[in-house]
């Protein structure tokens, strides 16, 4: 669909392009809805690619007594590792018993039980001292009596929601980054009594890149736009609502409706109870060879007893993750505070204690905020990581969430969508995630694993993107797990508008490689800028503004 091209009149249009939105336009776009997805910044640009990365049944939650949620990520994840194998894949978990340390070896296993019974398998393992130390080399050996070994899963979280993305445009749904939503547009007729006028019928539009407006309209507004949301959602509607800045709490006049149900609220309390709270999870990345692991270790920080990971993810080793209040401006970048760094450092020293690991071992940062809905619990931890719902004056608001249950949460969206899009009502059945798609031709120069890797992450685009490989475009981006043909697919392809799109989202080299991988972009540089017909002086201004966003936003913080 072109930039301009909005004279249409829409069912839905859903603003946020990140999982959740992303989930929201496959699932109705497979039902026939004519729906458009905008997003302000990049696909994925917020939360959804700086995630941990883990597609997960949420194993601490049974502590918190949340078991529907848990049963409802297992299912959820198993559903994923079938559906989308190559791109969500098995992880298992080790995970120290040590003297003292608690969950003790009985409730741990007692939880994995459950975990399993939940996924319908049995993937836990009690492992004595010395094999457990086999297992997980250079794990802190005092104290040790020996591990528990569980499975679950991960992925490319920016992967997955381009692959999302990419599902539903072949149904017909239609998504736009860089397309700011600043108005909701609402209908003609006025509230004698309360001067208001009619429900949201639409949202005026900014081209981030041209600076042109435009007016859609449609039956119905999603607001998909998790830690942002309550920007989009404004006290009383008017004949045209300029979007408020964020907030934390939700304006009067409006009703929460909660997980799961269909109803709608477009009045009652005077003061929602549902609120959000801004989240913050910051993470390290290591090189592989300097926290060599061949399976995830997980571990309580000894500080706080909060649950901490490391684990190998596309040729590199993650560690996170923090859980802290965010009051920065969500504006700008989220990004790992000196104290975050200096949280996480301590839970390797503590489980690593040989490996002397230092902020020079750090390759990069990263930090995402998550929607959590609050419910006043003193730490941040203990919020649920459930999701919430509003229909308020013809805008549904749907936040909170994970990334294991972006379809559930679709679903959920579009169920209360149903109470004003009656067509749905009977078209809501659970769809597979992906559609099944063939398997790639055999290519001698194309690295072991990397067929089934390409077909999860691009479906049936991967055969087109190896027969578009110029020569030695299948080999590895030495480093990652990342083959050149993809960034020349990227940039011909994928939307990519400026270099940080390219480097964070369409591929991860800004956080697998030193500098953000600036010892490759003078390679990247001759693949990508014809296929992406920027001249030397936009490349130039690209590369500076790239290299100063990672400095600041993605180095490791200064002391």
């Amino acid at each position: 669909m072109s930039r301009a091209d909005f004279a249409r009149e829409w069912d839905l249009v859903v603003v946020g392009g990140g999982i959740t939105g992303a989930g929201i336009l496959l699932e109705a776009a497979r039902r026939g809805l004519r729906v458009l997805l905008v997003e302000q910044r990049d696909f994925a640009w917020g939360t959804s690619s700086r995630s941990s990365k883990l597609v997960h049944g949420g194993l601490r939650y049974l502590k918190e007594g949340q078991f529907g949620l848990t049963r409802e990520s297992v299912h959820e994840r198993e559903h994923l590792l079938r559906q989308a194998a190559g791109l969500v894949e098995p992880q298992s978990f080790a995970f120290g018993d040590y003297v003292g340390r608690k969950p003790g070896k009985r409730a741990f296993l007692a939880g994995l039980a459950i975990y399993d019974r939940m996924a319908g398998q049995r993937g836990r393992h009690y492992y004595g001292r010395e094999e457990f130390a086999a297992l997980a080399p250079n794990v802190a050996t005092d104290g040790l009596q020996g591990g528990m070994v569980y499975m679950d899963a991960k992925t490319d979280d920016a992967r997955l929601v381009l692959r999302v993305l990419q599902e539903a445009r072949r149904h017909g749904g239609a998504a736009l980054n860089y397309m700011a939503a600043e108005t909701l547009l609402c209908g003609d007729a006025v509230d004698t009594a309360t001067g208001e006028a009619g429900d949201v019928c639409g949202v005026r539009l900014r081209d981030g890149l041209s600076g042109a407006q435009h007016e859609v309209r449609a039956r119905l507004v999603i607001n998909a736009t998790g830690a942002w949301a309550e920007g989009l959602r404004a006290p009383s509607p008017r004949t045209a609502r300029t979007l408020s800045p964020p907030a934390a709490k939700s304006g009067s006049g409006q009703r929460g409706v909660g997980h799961g149900d269909s109803g709608s609220g477009s009045g009652g309390d005077s003061d929602s109870t549902r609120r959000l709270r801004p989240l913050r999870g910051s993470h390290l990345v290591l090189p592989a060879w300097r926290l060599p692991l061949a399976q995830a270790i997980s571990l309580m920080h000894p500080a706080d007893g909060r649950p901490v990971f490391a684990y190998p993810w596309e040729g590199v080793t993650l560690v996170g993750t923090t859980d802290v209040d965010h009051h920065d401006d969500l504006s700008r970048e989220a990004a790992i505070t000196r104290a975050e760094c200096d949280y996480l450092l301590t839970a390797l020293h503590a489980q690593f204690p040989q490996l002397h690991l230092t902020d020079d071992d750090i390759i990069a940062t990263y930090a995402g905020v998550r929607p959590v809905i609050d419910s006043g619990k003193a730490d941040p931890s203990k919020e649920t990581r459930d999701h919430a719902l509003w229909l308020e004056h013809g805008l549904l608001t749907v936040t909170g969430g994970k990334l294991t249950t972006f379809r559930v949460i679709a679903l959920d969206a579009l169920k209360l969508a149903a109470t004003r899009l009656p067509e749905l009502r009977d078209k809501l059945t659970p769809q597979p995630v992906f559609a099944a798609t063939p398997p790639l031709r055999y290519l001698p120069d194309l690295p072991a694993g990397q067929a089934k890797r390409l077909q999860g992450r691009y479906g049936a685009d991967a055969q087109a993107l190896v027969d578009t490989a110029q020569p030695d475009e299948l080999s590895c981006i030495a480093g990652t797990e990342t083959i050149w043909a993809q960034l020349r697919w990227a940039a011909r392809h994928e939307d990519v508008c400026k270099l940080e799109d390219l480097l964070l989202r369409r591929s991860r080299i800004g956080i697998q490689l030193r500098g953000g991988g600036i010892d490759v972009l003078p390679r990247i540089r001759s693949i990508c800028q014809p296929e992406l017909g920027w001249n030397a002086q936009r490349w130039d201004e690209e590369q500076a503004a790239y290299l100063a966003l990672w400095s600041a936003h993605y180095s490791v913080p200064k002391t």
